[in-house]
């Protein structure tokens, strides 16, 4: 089956037609859809149990995908139903701020309080909506950006630390739009200088790697000339990339290419700060490799079923010195592999399992470090003197925060992995920041399960590692589980005392790394240190200065309601966008139960309302009696030699339909005006017919080449006999009507025809039914939507004469020379 999502009333609808099929289960299940357009009277009219049984209302939602939010109504009469929609239908839900409203009540008498905790884009309007909230229902809501994180947050809710009185500054999304500086640009080197040094390190070759570090591995993985090729067609997170090195003035873009197996060789654009440019994309790793020597760094986008063989494929190629494998669930046999190879061949792994990692001012893996509004609060922009190691991705994200909030900023941040066996690990880049000049003090968070960290404490007590190390082991709380707990990660688990986080952050302390108390007092030891370096001055902090301005992506910008553009199009009859299809307002799966047929739904999308059913019915029986008319026609004939040329359906049919004007089919919205104008000018029948005799004008819709007043034409006779039993009024076809009369006494073929019958008739449907004003009637007439009966309907025909010829293998037409008259002039006959 497809794994489309449906609607719930969609499932029920399958349910109740072809799966409760006994009458037995039908009679129980029962239920009726309304809308803010529900004709209540006929809704009880067609479920008559809705007057006497007890209800239950809710939103319908998506089957497999997160729905609509809201509430639902439990043993309720239909009144009380109708109390219910009145104050939900028709409103949007918002999830708990809905929740906290409608349950005021109860989280007053039990004194609950609430904690908010957001970040993400946009994340000051969701902090500030439940500030309101809070304000209005008198309950204490709390609220917190990414200024503080989530333990501290739990500390206050537990009563272990003071809530700020203060709330945090107004802040925008879009801010990064303007230059803070008031400057139009900022001079690049001023922003590519490193803030604790004067001049960055990876401007000067790479340093060789002691002997304690794996042999042949670089101690610098990027610098602000490293150039990387994605595998996977993630354009996404490339376009973060370049995002990235354009506010970290980069001269050229970090990604030199794509691979993508599944498509042909071509070029993606992307966005290079305001300009657009071009990257080529590759079927294969070869070609790529080939064509862009320059490149040092592949971040694996893979599934884990082929990330293990283009891992393996690309360590082939020397010029790749750091692959980063993005995939979670690759077999740890196969990752063991990887790493093994890897030593072999001097490439440091970055995963698997893993968001990436960043180094700021010069390159990012993937989507490391967020969105560009987070970066650019976090200050990846631009180099600082701290160094991060982390297993998880999320996490790094929260030390890029709290880094940046307690130093001078990240200098480089690598997440390893959740895995058990991380493709580098801990000691592994510890040891590559030890060998930093730029890298003043190392900040590793650990977890439950494993053992690196003893090999942290080991390099100390070596004399090994000598730059200040702060780090904390998360998943203290294990101990108070009475049995093995699984945390999220792969490896996050304690098989043994050692590898507890409890055990483990002892034995740092120990060793002289600094360790807080809890992750809650992370950023406080932080800050600690980092002051005593400065006070050394072991780091002199530079002058801040701001990044370049990088436009915001138009979609974001409109979903953040930060701009308004003028739409090239507008459109007031459908809407696909949503859950389900609108025709006019109209869910589709609303127009199946309600049985509308082809002329409610020709009534939603061109007149934009519902029609009554008698009119509905009149305009299927006009489509029948004009679907066609036989061969002979032009529109007919130029669809069939354009069948037996070899054409396809759509290009025959179009030859058809372009014969339609006024000598062929023209004549309904011809005829209505003309009978319109006639009858409301209050001239009488005879008056209109000697009037156009005079002026040398045929009257439309008055004629036939066949048909007579002794020979009808029952096409007209069946619309006609419906129109009089069905029709309220028909002043205009009674006005036509006796124009016949007048006509056929002179010559019987001057009938009504169907034509004139058609735009006649619809005239009076338009302006007598109920549905329109008619100034609205007169302008459907005047913008020729009657011609599109004709169009509509002959369409079928023609497509039928298509098919007739193609199923009877007519070849190509020529016309016969006996049914054309030669005439030359007379001096080319002699």
């Amino acid at each position: 089956m497809s794994a489309k999502a449906i609607s719930e009333q969609t499932g029920k609808e399958f349910l109740y037609k072809y799966i409760c099929t006994s009458s037995a289960i039908q009679n129980r299940f029962k239920y009726a859809r309304v809308t803010p357009v529900t004709d209540w009277a006929r809704l009880t009219q067609d479920h008559p149990w809705l007057l006497s049984e007890r209800l239950v209302v809710k939103p319908d939602q998506l089957i497999k995908r997160r729905g609509k939010l809201g509430l639902v109504g439990i043993n309720l009469t239909l009144d009380q139903v109708k109390v219910w929609l009145k104050q939900h239908l028709g409103q949007e839900t918002t999830g708990i701020v809905r929740a906290i409203k409608d349950y005021q009540g109860p989280l007053k008498e039990h004194e609950v309080r609430i904690f908010v905790r957001r970040g993400g884009p946009n994340y000051q309007e969701g902090l500030r909506v439940m500030g309101e909230v809070g304000k209005t229902t008198g309950i204490p809501i709390h609220v917190f950006g990414t200024e503080t994180h989530m333990t501290a947050i739990v500390g206050m809710a537990l009563g272990h630390r003071p809530i700020p009185n203060q709330p945090p500054a107004a802040a925008h999304t879009a801010n990064f739009l303007l230059n803070a500086s008031g400057s139009p640009s900022t001079p690049a080197p001023s922003r590519t200088a490193s803030f604790s040094e004067s001049k960055p390190d990876d401007i000067a070759p790479a340093k060789k790697a002691k002997p304690t570090a794996p042999l042949g591995k670089a101690t610098t993985l990027f610098s602000r000339h490293t150039k990387a090729i994605i595998w996977g067609m993630q354009t996404r997170a490339v376009q973060g990339m370049l995002d990235f090195d354009y506010i970290c003035s980069r001269d050229e873009p970090s990604v030199a290419a794509m691979v993508y197996p599944f498509t042909g060789d071509h070029r993606q654009k992307f966005y290079w700060g305001h300009k657009e440019i071009l990257i080529p994309v590759y079927k294969n790793m070869s070609d790529a490799m080939r064509k862009h020597p320059e490149v040092d760094v592949l971040i694996n986008f893979a599934s884990l079923r082929s990330a293990y063989d283009s891992t393996v494929e690309t360590m082939n190629y020397p010029q790749i010195r750091t692959i980063a494998i993005i995939a979670e669930g690759i077999p740890e046999a196969l990752t063991r592999k990887l790493i093994k190879t890897a030593d072999k061949k001097g490439v440091t792994i970055i995963g698997p399992a893993t968001v990436g990692g960043i180094k700021p001012g010069c390159f990012k893996i993937g989507n490391t470090g967020g969105m560009l509004d987070n970066i650019l609060a976090s200050k990846l922009y631009r180099p600082g003197s701290v160094a991060y190691v982390s297993r998880s991705g999320g996490m790094s994200n929260e030390l890029n925060n709290i880094i940046s909030r307690t130093t001078d900023g990240v200098y480089e941040g690598v997440a390893i992995g959740g895995d058990r066996y991380p493709g580098s690990t801990f000691m592994d880049h510890v040891l590559r920041y030890e060998d930093t000049p730029g890298v003043k003090m190392i900040v590793v968070l650990g977890e439950i399960g494993g053992t690196e960290e003893y090999k942290i404490c080991r390099g100390i007590k070596e004399g090994r590692i000598t730059k200040p190390v702060v780090c904390w082991c998360i998943g203290t709380c294990a101990t108070m589980f009475s049995s093995e707990v699984q945390f999220g990660h792969a490896g996050a688990c304690a098989n043994q005392a050692s590898e507890t986080a409890v055990a483990k952050n002892q034995a740092l302390k120990e060793a002289g790394v600094f360790v807080p108390q809890s992750f809650d007092e992370l950023g406080e030891v932080i800050q600690s240190v980092y002051q005593d370096l400065v006070a050394k001055r072991v780091i002199e902090p530079a002058e801040e200065v701001p990044p370049p301005t990088v436009p915001m992506d138009y979609s974001w910008a409109r979903e953040l309601g930060l701009i308004r553009k003028p739409a090239s199009f507008m459109t007031s009859i459908c809407d696909e966008r949503g859950q389900e299809l609108i025709y006019a307002g109209m869910p589709i799966t609303e127009v199946f139960k309600e049985e509308m047929g082809i002329g409610g739904v020709l009534g939603l999308l061109w007149f934009q309302r519902r029609l009554p059913k008698y009119a509905c019915q009149f305009i299927e029986m006009c489509l029948m009696v004009t679907a066609d008319h036989g061969p002979a026609v032009s529109g007919a004939h130029n669809t069939i030699v354009c069948a037996r040329a070899g054409k396809d359906l759509v290009s025959s049919l179009t030859s058809g339909l372009l014969t339609i004007g006024d000598r062929f089919g023209g004549a309904l919205d011809a005829a209505a005006k003309m009978f319109s104008k006639a009858f409301d000018s209050g001239i009488i029948p005879m008056e209109f017919v000697n009037k156009m005799k005079k002026e040398g004008k045929l009257i439309m819709g008055i004629g036939h080449r066949v048909k007579s007043i002794n020979n009808p034409d029952m096409r007209v006779q069946i619309l006609k006999d419906y129109v009089k039993q069905h029709f309220p009024a028909t002043p205009l076809l009674d006005y036509a009507l006796e124009v016949e009369k007048i006509t056929t006494s002179k010559k019987p073929n001057l009938i009504l025809n169907v034509d004139g019958f058609i735009g006649v008739a619809f005239v009076d449907v338009l302006r007598n039914c109920g549905s329109f004003t008619r100034e609205e009637a007169d302008e459907y007439i005047d913008i020729g939507a009657l011609n599109g009966i004709f169009v509509l309907g002959r369409s079928m025909g023609f497509i039928g004469h298509y098919l007739d010829q193609k199923r009877l293998k007519q070849g190509l037409y020529r016309h016969p020379w006996d049914d054309i008259s030669y005439v030359l002039p007379e001096h080319m006959t002699m």
